[in-house]
């Protein structure tokens, strides 16, 4: 994934257009593992953009690392929308320069999902600074690799959409 050139592509072009609106960004990810933070920071210069990344996989770690409530957790599941949107949430509030966050929290397969939560399922949310909460989430087709790189480039769109 990480060699993906149009990855490459689109966090260079992202990287660029936080750079110039002075934007510093934050992830909390689940089921892309790092996949966000790592793809931006292939990118020479992200430093000056990307803040920090919070790798989120377990319950407990969404809770203690982000805040996101134990309650929330127990109604909704890990993925949800309330807990994608508490997810980017914490991450805005807890990253020391972040300006922008975005989360994911999804089942990238093979196994793991149900009737009501499939294989491909993922929930996003992106927090700014001065901006309410955007989440959205969609059910992606393919293997675990296919699942795990639409993710990546729909995070990428969600932080374009909130540069506005």
């Amino acid at each position: 994934m990480m060699t993906d050139q149009d990855i490459l592509e689109k966090a260079s072009a992202l990287i660029a257009r936080c750079k110039a609106k002075g934007v510093m960004i934050a992830t909390a990810e689940s089921c892309t593992g790092g996949l966000i933070t790592g793809s931006l920071t292939g990118v020479d210069g992200s430093s000056s953009v990307v803040d920090c990344g919070f790798v989120t996989y377990s319950n407990e770690a969404k809770r203690d690392l982000l805040g996101v409530g134990e309650d929330l957790l127990a109604e909704f599941g890990a993925v949800s929308e309330p807990v994608a949107r508490a997810m980017s949430e914490g991450a805005l509030k807890r990253a020391p320069n972040a300006t922008i966050a975005v989360s994911v929290t999804g089942i990238a397969g093979p196994g793991g999902g149900t009737d009501t939560k499939p294989v491909g399922l993922v929930h996003f949310g992106c927090s700014a600074k001065d901006h309410a909460t955007i989440t959205t989430h969609e059910v992606f087709p393919g293997d675990r690799h296919a699942v795990r790189k639409a993710t990546v480039l729909r995070a990428f769109s969600l932080i374009d959409e909130m540069l506005g």
